[in-house]
C-alpha cells in the first residue's frame, strides 16, 4: 500500500491498523512503529542516546539516535558526515543519493534543517569476518536549540553472507513471527510521526 507522506500519524495508522505508536526515551517523544517492532532494549542494553527497533524475522533495524550537535558542519553535508561517522574507518561505503527532506512532511516541529540520504555499505555483525550488503536509508533532524542533531537510520540488508550469524538466525524464526520485510515506506511513516513531548529531556 502506497500512503501519501503528508498523512498524520493517525490518518495512516487508520490505514494500516498494524502500525503501533509508541513511546520512545522514556516517554519524551512518540512515533508510529512498523509492524511487528520489536525493542531491542528489551533484550539486551543499548546506550542511553539511542532507540533500537527490529524486524523479527529478517535483520532490518531502525535507530534513533540523539547525537551532539555538529555546529561545524554545513547542513548540507551533516547527513554524510553522519552516515560516514556510523561507517567509522571502513572504506565499504558508497552514498546513492541525498537530499533535504521537506519539513512540512513531519510531525515534528522546531527543525532547523532536514536531510535524507540513501548509502550502501558492506557491514559485519559482531565483530565477525562475514560481512552482509546493507542499504542504508537515513534521516537528519538538526536542532541547534537543544544542542543535538536526531539521526533516524533504517538498515536494510540486501544480501546476507552465508557465513553471517544473521542467515542462521533468519532460518530459525518460528512461523508465527514471520512477517513480510519492512519497506521505505515503513520508514519515511515512523519519521514522519515523529514527535517531540518533553522537550526537558535536553536538560
Amino acid at each position: 500500500m502506497h500512503l501519501p507522506f503528508g498523512l498524520s500519524c493517525r490518518q495512516r495508522a487508520m490505514a494500516d491498523e498494524q502500525l503501533q505508536e509508541s513511546h520512545l526515551f522514556g516517554g519524551a517523544f512518540s512515533a508510529c512503529l512498523p509492524p511487528g517492532s520489536l525493542d531491542i532494549s528489551e533484550m539486551r542494553q543499548v546506550p542511553d542516546n539511542q532507540e533500537v527497533f527490529v524486524h523479527p524475522s529478517t535483520d532490518q533495524s531502525i535507530i534513533v539516535e540523539l547525537l551532539e550537535y555538529q555546529a561545524g558542519v554545513p547542513d548540507e553535508n551533516a547527513a554524510r558526515y553522519h552516515f560516514e561517522d556510523i561507517a567509522g574507518s571502513s572504506a565499504n561505503l558508497e552514498i546513492l543519493s541525498q537530499d533535504q527532506f521537506a519539513p512540512s512532511l513531519l510531525a515534528f516541529e522546531g527543525c532547523s534543517s532536514t536531510w535524507q540520504l540513501t548509502g550502501r555499505q558492506k557491514i559485519a555483525k559482531f565483530n565477525e569476518d562475514a560481512k552482509n550488503d546493507v542499504c542504508v536509508h537515513l534521516v537528519l533532524l538538526r536542532l541547534p536549540q537543544y544542542g543535538t542533531d536526531l539521526l533516524v537510520t533504517f538498515n536494510d540488508p540486501t544480501w546476507i553472507n552465508p557465513l553471517s550469524t544473521s542467515a542462521v538466525q533468519n532460518t530459525d524464526v518460528p512461523l508465527a513471527l514471520s512477517r513480510p520485510p519492512w519497506t521505505v515506506e515503513h520508514f519515511h511513516t515512523f519519521v514522519c510521526s515523529l514527535r517531540l513531548l518533553n522537550p526537558g529531556l535536553f536538560g
